[in-house]
């Protein structure tokens, strides 16, 4: 037992195999055996009870058995039939069981030797195995009767066992070489098996697979980024619950990956490995993709996708951008303060002092219009904020940044990082295609407007505009009209948010040379009523 354990797990079941295939054959062929020498023993009864029977109704035969006169003719009969049918003996007795024909004329006029009470009560005899005066034989015996129906004799044939006996052997020699064919044929699909059985598992054992099973389970589900693979034809392999998460929808094993509402960069990564650190939008994330394929023997096996989330990294480092863009500006309103300060001192040390104050109320006004402008239009001091952010900023690098005359928001705004992440990429979108175009001074125009509980809103710039085939691939992951890498996400973040809360982004105007782009959206449910409302 401990060496059946020391063979491999193939070995094992060659073994095991062989032992089933050789017993099945040694069953099938001892059944069949069997079989035979019932079968054969059957037909020799039958076949002497055939002659028997043609015997029985000979008119001769009837005449002599009633008159019970032996040997003459019915000797020469039974001795010509006896060489012809190959049998034993033919014996015809009387209805005192007196031969009256036997192959052995010594043996006329006795007893036969076997008990003739059956054949001569009128009942035949098949198949019985019994010893008489020639040994053993298998016989049959049906009676002789006349022509009113009285049974006035027995006609009895037997064959010698030793005719069954040999066509029996001949049968079992032929059973042999077939079974020893059958077991041949088993033996070699037996090593076939157990060599497809390696093949297929590489020589790993059971337990062996088991480990590996177990550490494959730990290692996919163990770790925090997706794993996602994927067999030639893009049909899910393998996939771990990280990766559901951050793609955001179910990814049952088996389904075609390009029927999945995947993002179109996750696609091609999919579809053309390899793909490094590329960046790409799911739901509300935005994820790092690395794509590899996996072949073996310079078979491909498929497609291997790793995502990483880097929603929290990207948002640090929006709020990063954040900060630097603040310190600027604060460094920027240093010096133009400065620049004003020294203004407005040399006009006082000039005794220009109407002019200093006209100076002084100039620059109040135009701080305070803008932010009355914005009030006045929008109650939401969320939306206020990034509006006054994103006009300074503008303003800081010399675009004007206007909120259009029939913008209206009376209500506050409900799901406000979404809503503000759309406007908030949209108008980043707009400054800078205005600070690259060559329309001077560059501005941009936005229009917001409460209609009903939907936010619709509208962003106008004086850039060369959207010059991507067609136009609305520019909300495509990766399509940007700006020549810098690491772009091309925002829009289509933009979009995304939209969507999700059921509304939609497009571009309404692609612009040219005589104009810019418009950007729209329609955003329903995050309005609600205002304080005068």
């Amino acid at each position: 037992m401990l060496g059946l354990r020391r063979l491999p797990f193939t070995g094992q079941i060659f073994l095991f195999l062989t032992i089933m295939v050789l017993l099945l054959i040694g069953l099938v062929a001892t059944l069949f055996a069997t079989l035979l020498a019932t079968t054969l023993s059957d037909e020799y009864g039958q076949r002497s009870l055939a002659i028997a029977r043609a015997v029985a109704i000979d008119p001769e035969v009837i005449a002599a058995a009633t008159a019970h006169r032996p040997g003459g003719e019915l000797q020469k009969q039974v001795l010509d039939l006896t060489r012809r049918t190959g049998a034993l003996y033919v014996t015809i007795a009387d209805d005192w069981g007196i031969r009256l024909a036997h192959p052995n004329p010594e043996q006329v006029g006795h007893l036969i030797s076997t008990n003739p009470a059956e054949a001569l009560a009128g009942r035949e005899v098949i198949g019985a195995v019994e010893t008489g005066t020639l040994g053993q034989s298998v016989r049959s015996k049906t009676p002789i009767r006349a022509a009113d129906g009285r049974v006035v004799g027995v006609v009895s044939v037997g064959y010698a066992l030793t005719a069954p006996a040999r066509e029996i052997q001949r049968l079992r020699v032929l059973l042999g070489v077939f079974a020893l064919a059958a077991a041949a044929l088993g033996l070699a699909a037996c090593w076939l098996l157990s060599r497809r059985l390696r093949r297929l598992t590489h020589g790993v054992e059971p337990r062996e697979l088991t480990e590996m099973l177990y550490e494959h389970e730990a290692v996919l589900h163990g770790i925090r980024e997706g794993v996602l693979a994927v067999d030639p034809e893009r049909k899910i392999l393998v996939r771990n619950a990280e990766a559901e998460r951050l793609l955001g929808v179910p990814l049952p094993t088996g389904t075609w990956a390009g029927a999945l509402p995947l993002s179109p960069r996750l696609q091609r990564a999919l579809e053309h490995p390899p793909a490094d650190n590329v960046l790409a939008v799911a739901d509300n994330r935005v994820l790092v993709i690395n794509s590899r394929a996996v072949d073996r023997g310079g078979r491909l096996l498929g497609t291997v996708l790793t995502l990483r989330d880097r929603t929290d990294l990207d948002t640090l480092t929006r709020e990063l951008d954040a900060v630097r863009s603040l310190t600027d500006d604060l460094r920027a309103q240093r010096h133009e303060y400065s620049n004003r300060l020294h203004t407005l001192s040399g006009l006082l040390q000039l005794g220009h002092h109407t002019e200093a104050q006209d100076y002084l109320q100039t620059l109040t006004e135009t701080g305070a219009g803008q932010a009355a402008e914005i009030d006045a239009s929008i109650q939401d001091p969320h939306l206020r904020a990034l509006l006054l952010a994103k006009t300074e900023q503008a303003h800081q690098r010399g675009i004007l940044l206007g909120l259009a005359e029939e913008s209206s928001v009376p209500g506050h705004l409900g799901h406000l990082v979404p809503v503000l992440t759309l406007l908030g990429n949209v108008l980043d979108n707009a400054l800078q295609a205005a600070y690259q175009g060559e329309r001077r001074p560059p501005w941009v125009e936005v229009t917001l407007r409460a209609d009903g509980s939907t936010l619709r809103m509208s962003v106008r710039d004086s850039g060369g505009g959207v010059a991507v085939e067609p136009p609305d691939a520019i909300f495509d992951e990766g399509v940007s009209t700006k020549s810098s890498p690491g772009h091309g996400l925002g829009l289509a973040l933009a979009r995304h948010e939209a969507r999700r809360l059921g509304g939609e982004l497009w571009l309404a105007e692609a612009g040219g040379s005589g104009s810019g782009a418009v950007f729209s959206a329609a955003v329903p449910g995050v309005v609600g009523r205002g304080e005068n409302n």
